[in-house]
C-alpha cells in the first residue's frame, strides 16, 4: 500500500511538471508536444519498475506493419496504456472521452497531439462528423489511431461486450487492425490496491486484414483479444 502511494505521487508530481515544462509548447509546433508524450510513456515505465519493481514485457512488435496504414484496438484495465503505448507507436491519436480535455493543462496537451474526443453515451449512433474527423486525421498525419473499444476502464477478469465504434472505424478506414492485450489492471487496476513485484505483459497480436463485414469484424476483434487476455492473465 505504501509504494502505491509513493509510486503515485512521484508519477503524478512528473507529469504535472512535465506538463508544465511544455506549456510553451502549446503555441509551437504540434511534434514538439509529441515528444512530450512520449517521455511520459517513458516516466511511467521508470516509476513501475523503481517504486513498484514492475517490469515490462512486449510481445510481438513484428507485428505492426511499416508500410501498411493501420489502427490499434487495445484493451484498457488502467491509465498505464493510455500513456505507455506512445513508446511503441509513431505518435499515435488517441480516441478518449471528452471530458479529459477539460482537465486544465493536461487537457491542453491533449488537444495539441490531436486527440479526438468522444461523448461514450453516442459513440454507437451514426456520428459522420466523428467519423469523418478521424479519416481526415489519419490520411492528414499518417498517424495511428488507437481506439479502446471496451470504452472505459474495465477489471481484468471482465469480458464486457465491445463498444461497435470500433467495427465502424474498420469499416470506415478500411484500415487494418492491430490488436494489442494487455494485463496492467494486475498491477494498476482503476479502483483498488497497486500491487508490486509483477510483470506488465502488451502483447501485440497479428492484424486483423481489411475485407471483414462490421459483424465479423466484432466477433473477432473480441475473441482475439479475450483470448490472449487468458494467456497473459
Amino acid at each position: 500500500m505504501i509504494r502505491g502511494l509513493i509510486f503515485k505521487f512521484f508519477f503524478y508530481t512528473g507529469t504535472i511538471v512535465v506538463c508544465t515544462i511544455f506549456i510553451p509548447a502549446l503555441i509551437l509546433p504540434q511534434k514538439i508536444s509529441l515528444i512530450g508524450g512520449k517521455i511520459l510513456g517513458h516516466w511511467i515505465k521508470f516509476c513501475l519498475y523503481f517504486f513498484l519493481s514492475v517490469k515490462i514485457k512486449i510481445k510481438g512488435i513484428e507485428n505492426i506493419p511499416e508500410n501498411t496504414p493501420f489502427f490499434i484496438a487495445s484493451l484498457h484495465q488502467s491509465l498505464f496504456e493510455t500513456f505507455f503505448l506512445q513508446t511503441i507507436f509513431n505518435s499515435p491519436v488517441f480516441i478518449l472521452k471528452k471530458e479529459l480535455l477539460k482537465i486544465p493543462i493536461f487537457g491542453w496537451h491533449l488537444k495539441k497531439i490531436g486527440s479526438i474526443s468522444i461523448d461514450r453515451d453516442k459513440i454507437n449512433r451514426e456520428n459522420l462528423g466523428f467519423y469523418d474527423k478521424i479519416i481526415s486525421i489519419t490520411k492528414k498525419t499518417k498517424r495511428p489511431i488507437i481506439i479502446f473499444p471496451q470504452s472505459t476502464r474495465t477489471p481484468i477478469n471482465e469480458k464486457i461486450p465491445f463498444k461497435k465504434g470500433v467495427s465502424k472505424i474498420y469499416e470506415r478506414l478500411n484500415f487494418v487492425c492491430v490488436p494489442v492485450a494487455l494485463n496492467s489492471g494486475n498491477v494498476w487496476p482503476k479502483s483498488g490496491l497497486i500491487n508490486s513485484n509483477r510483470t506488465i505483459t502488451v502483447s501485440i497480436l497479428k492484424l486483423i486484414p481489411t475485407g471483414l463485414d462490421t459483424s465479423e469484424f466484432q466477433k473477432e476483434i473480441e475473441k482475439v483479444l479475450y483470448n490472449e487476455l487468458e494467456e497473459i492473465i
